[in-house]
């Protein structure tokens, strides 16, 4: 069992998103990302059989990609880890990220 207070993954970087790995098994891989406004998790895809989901904290953005959408909080985009998808901030924003099983 492994305990995230989310509260605390609080960090922002000025010069690129700010990732903290916060859980890594062989099924499951979670990450944090925070967005400083204008920065972006460029475009891109994996090729592995699993899924990606994208969980939108707090903050605004554009989901970026095979599936481009507006991003809010409460949003969840879930899709193979094949399509390509990226995220931009126009916010300050937090999104989990989670992979599974992992690359």
């Amino acid at each position: 069992m492994k305990l995230i207070d989310l509260q605390k993954v609080d960090t922002f970087t000025a010069d690129k998103p700010y990732r903290e790995l916060l859980y890594d098994s062989a099924d499951l891989r979670v990450l944090a990302f925070n967005f400083e406004p204008g920065q972006e998790l460029p475009v891109h895809s994996h090729p592995a059989d699993a899924d990606v989901t994208l969980m939108i904290l707090e903050g605004e953005g554009e989901f970026t990609g095979a599936h481009e959408m507006p991003a809010r909080p409460g949003l969840i985009q879930i899709m193979p880890v094949g399509d390509p998808h990226g995220l931009k901030a126009r916010t300050r924003l937090r999104m989990l990220v989670f992979i599974a099983p992992t690359l």
